[in-house]
């Protein structure tokens, strides 16, 4: 009988970290005037309505996965975002400081979405020169993929062939697939909230299986 070959399905190879990237549910509105709690340095708004119905999705989806541990950043819309799933996979969900969201300088707080949703000329320039630390005071692009690089090797070293959620953010989202594919630093920009991207990395290469998933939304 003649062999046949068929085309293989995709496992992570040995020793590898199968990383679930879930941004947080929707957060509370910017509003002109007024300014998010603030939690070293960082606007720390609480989830909307809408983002906890998100972040319920999230738990359906994944309540029976293998997930080995679930990671949160410093900020409470990942922790509320996680917080159904933990309880349905009885973890506590470890806090890597690295994956925050990026330092928005004096546009954060919720400054950065008003400026950024009235096309100020310079969230203009820093997208047309892919840099965030042209924002005033911001962090640079250099400095946040250093840490979300940093985070996630360290998450992955902590996970051989083990399956995680790191509940972060839109612009660790992005850093980490632009990381990844070696791409434009703004390519991946623009995350829903809810979704899940997917990241296998071994060693220091990291691999990209999926992004901004929004089937369970």
């Amino acid at each position: 009988m003649t062999r046949e070959y068929h085309q293989t399905v995709y496992a992570p190879p040995p020793g590898a970290a199968d990383i679930l990237l879930i941004r947080h549910g929707q957060s509370a509105g910017a509003r002109p005037g007024e300014s998010f709690p603030m939690k070293d340095g960082h606007g720390d708004p609480e989830l909307h309505p809408n983002g906890h119905e998100q972040a319920q999705a999230v738990a359906r989806r994944f309540a029976d996965a293998p997930i080995a541990a679930v990671y949160v950043t410093t900020l409470q819309r990942t922790h509320q975002t996680a917080a159904p799933l933990v309880d349905k996979l009885r973890l506590t969900p470890t806090v890597e400081a690295d994956l925050r969201e990026i330092c928005l300088g004096d546009w954060d707080g919720g400054e950065y979405r008003i400026r950024a949703a009235n096309n100020d000329p310079i969230w203009q320039r820093a997208k047309a020169l892919r840099e965030w630390g042209e924002l005033p005071g911001a962090e640079t692009t250099a400095a946040l993929h250093e840490r979300v690089r940093r985070g996630l090797l360290r998450i992955a070293a902590n996970h051989p062939d083990q399956l995680v959620a790191a509940f972060v953010h839109g612009g660790v989202i992005g850093a980490a697939m632009a990381l990844a594919s070696a791409s434009d630093p703004f390519a991946f920009h623009g995350a829903a909230n809810g979704s899940v991207s997917r990241l296998v990395i071994q060693g220091e290469t990291m691999t990209i299986r999926g992004f901004n998933d929004c089937a369970h939304l």
